[in-house]
């Protein structure tokens, strides 16, 4: 019998592995990757904001956000946050939780789940293992798996693909660009040292093709003299869109991180919700097995009104982008400026004037 299992070691598993091992309970967390953090599927963005504890993985600051809008007209706020190694912060998470008293497995994934009898089934290097648990922790990404085995329904989601290119000058803001060439996302670049993530996100429903906007956008950026010719590296991956789950507990299951829906459905931002998540959940977890039944119903509570209304203001923009896709209206600026978080625009109530009844009238085209 195990007290917590935790199905998943990124940010928001590795976080409540720490929390719940500091607290006393006997975790097992398991990662299906053979090596953790790796392959690297985000652009590496935290922002300064977020208590940092973890020595050792930061890999340079930025200061700033630039946006170019469809017209090519630009906009820079301050920005500040940090650009980290993804992949030795998912590492010292989990050497953290280790140090703790956590058991630590690697290349081990579940492949049954009993909800009812609190039994997981698990298969990797140590062979078939059934897990007698008494919660646990879902932190296993968009495409959970232990969702799925509860037969919940999936996250809506954005596909990304992401290149790493060398970086021909030193630079410390992140570049977004907002085109109707990246529908249901945006392009990005990161610096990150003397290389930087370039990537774009899109809504497959409206568009299916990823490498060539990519590939434009990288053959434009060597043009301009600002990254080299080399793709160093190349990842994708999915980022949920459609906000926090309808319950975040099922039973004694908890939910964090991308699992959640914690994710931020219009900047993909996740790894400091995930490690906000997780570090409760892990206290949750242990209180409740302490005999604190109110636990998981306060855990809910918490999450929903620390991060409810921030989602919910996304999934709208969101869903007020949908409805121009592939329509001119996605060429506007003040479309995007009412979309996207570096405008005031975006925290406006109403949506952009002159605009509400021709969008609304759009036919969406999506399949």
């Amino acid at each position: 019998m195990i007290d917590i299992l935790i199905i998943g070691l990124g940010p928001g598993g590795g976080s409540a592995a720490i929390s719940a091992a500091r607290a006393g309970a006997q975790v097992l967390a398991v990662e299906r990757r053979t090596v953790l953090g790796e392959p690297v599927q985000c652009a590496e963005l935290v922002p300064l904001a977020l208590s940092f504890q973890v020595q050792g993985v930061i890999s340079q600051t930025v200061a700033g956000m630039r946006t170019v809008l469809p017209s090519g007209a630009e906009s820079r706020i301050p920005f500040p946050g940090l650009i980290i190694d993804r992949a030795a912060f998912d590492q010292r998470l989990a050497q953290q939780a280790a140090n703790l008293g956590a058991q630590i497995q690697i290349a081990t994934r579940l492949i049954g789940l009993d909800p009812q009898q609190q039994r997981a089934q698990l298969i990797g290097p140590n062979g078939f293992q059934e897990i007698h648990y008494g919660l646990l922790i879902a932190a296993d990404g968009p495409h959970s798996t232990v969702a799925t085995a509860l037969g919940l329904p999936p996250l809506p989601i954005v596909h990304t693909r992401q290149y790493q290119v060398p970086l021909l000058r030193p630079y410390n803001d992140t570049d977004i660009w907002l085109s109707e060439s990246f529908p249901g996302g945006y392009g990005w670049l990161f610096p990150k040292g003397d290389t930087a993530r370039l990537g774009i996100g899109i809504d497959k429903r409206y568009q299916t093709d990823l490498k060539v906007p990519l590939d434009t956008l990288h053959a434009t950026l060597v043009h301009q003299g600002r990254v080299g010719r080399t793709v160093l590296s190349r990842t994708g991956g999915v980022i949920p869109v459609g906000g926090l789950r309808r319950s975040l507990v099922e039973g004694q299951i908890i939910f964090v991180g991308d699992a959640g829906g914690f994710t931020h459905p219009i900047t993909g931002a996740g790894i400091a919700a995930a490690v906000v998540s997780g570090e409760q959940a892990g206290k949750t977890a242990a209180a409740w097995l302490g005999g604190e039944k109110q636990a998981l119903v306060d855990y809910e509570c918490d999450m929903v009104d620390h991060f409810q209304s921030t989602l919910e203001r996304a999934v709208s923009r969101r869903a007020y982008l949908n409805r121009v896709w592939n329509t001119p209206h996605a060429r506007l600026d003040r479309i995007h400026r009412y979309s996207w978080i570096a405008f005031d625009d975006y925290f406006a109530a109403d949506e952009p004037d002159g605009l509400r009844a021709n969008v609304s009238g759009t036919r969406n085209t999506a399949t």
